[in-house]
């Protein structure tokens, strides 16, 4: 067993982009608009690397065990990228999955108690959960398993501020009170973050799901394209692109209106999106889906580098 193969099971850049995602909502969204009120920020450094390491360990045991009960399908999809049953025994990757989820589990139920909010630690123990089940069933289900994906890339950006608030409250409530305020504000930009993430990762996964079409049927998952067909799976992902660049325009033209953000969002979402709407009507075979597939994850990475600009934006305005 080779550590580049185990660094390809648990998807090191995947997990290196969930940690980026973190600390990028916490240093470049949330500490400089709180920062404008005169407000710090609670969680202390070593308790937020707890928290990142925590998801990131919970992530990376989520691969462990979705690359497990895929090896069929993998076999027939992409032998050459098969990890499990070839590279790390199945025995093996079972018990780095075990590890790595009682890890995630402890440390979050160790900051969850550390921070006296321990009820919040009930996270990592049911996305853990979630991350099971949707391996063993869920991804086999039409749409939910896609729903699920989604939902849980959204989350990433959005525990940064579940762990934060709190605090954030308990310590200021006076404050709070006093002015009649609240965190409202710091609440709906981290949701932007994870509605994009959201939509992106729901597109993606329906691209992927079209690119692994003929394994998925052979296995029979009712996937989007194997029970509708790839065709008309076509007009969903088209459907959800529009959707998202509809949306990001609401949202520029409601509260952004800044020069920054219009070339940022042009160059680096919209132009992008569009070209995967017509790369996603061309595309007739697994590499070019697979192709759209990068592309949209480097979009997600794109969107997620707009945090440094917020704060630039925040510090020359405030």
């Amino acid at each position: 067993m080779k550590v580049f193969d185990i660094l390809r099971l648990i998807r090191l850049p995947n997990l290196l982009i969930v940690a980026a995602t973190q600390y990028f909502m916490r240093y470049f969204i949330i500490e400089p608009m709180l920062a404008v009120n005169n407000f710090n920020l609670q969680l202390d450094a070593i308790n937020f690397n707890i928290l990142v390491l925590a998801t990131v360990l919970i992530t990376a045991g989520g691969y462990v065990i979705n690359d497990y009960f895929d090896t069929k399908t993998d076999f027939f999809n992409r032998p050459e990228r098969v990890i499990v049953g070839k590279s790390i025994k199945r025995r093996t990757a079972i018990i780095m999955h075990v590890t790595l989820n009682i890890l995630g589990i402890f440390l979050g139920l160790y900051l969850s108690y550390k921070i006296g909010y321990w009820e919040l630690g009930i996270i990592f123990m049911m996305v853990s959960g979630i991350l099971w089940f949707y391996s063993t069933t869920y991804k086999r289900q039409l749409v939910v398993g896609n729903l699920i994906v989604a939902l849980l890339t959204a989350f990433v950006p959005f525990i940064v501020v579940i762990y934060e608030i709190p605090p954030l409250i308990s310590e200021y409530r006076e404050i709070l009170r006093e002015y009649g305020v609240g965190f409202s504000y710091i609440f709906a930009w981290i949701g932007g973050f994870s509605l994009f993430a959201f939509m992106l990762t729901l597109v993606r996964e329906i691209v992927k799901d079209i690119e692994d079409f003929e394994g998925d049927k052979a296995f029979g998952r009712n996937t989007i394209p194997v029970v509708i067909g790839t065709a008309n799976t076509k007009y969903i992902i088209t459907a959800l692109i529009l959707i998202t660049l509809a949306s990001l325009s609401l949202v520029y033209m409601t509260f952004l209106k800044d020069i920054y953000s219009l070339f940022y969002l042009f160059f680096t979402i919209i132009i992008p999106l569009l070209h995967v709407i017509y790369g996603t009507w061309k595309a007739d075979g697994q590499k070019q889906y697979h192709r759209l597939s990068t592309i949209l994850k480097a979009i997600m990475v794109l969107g997620v580098c707009y945090a440094p600009l917020v704060k630039f934006i925040i510090q020359r305005n405030f």
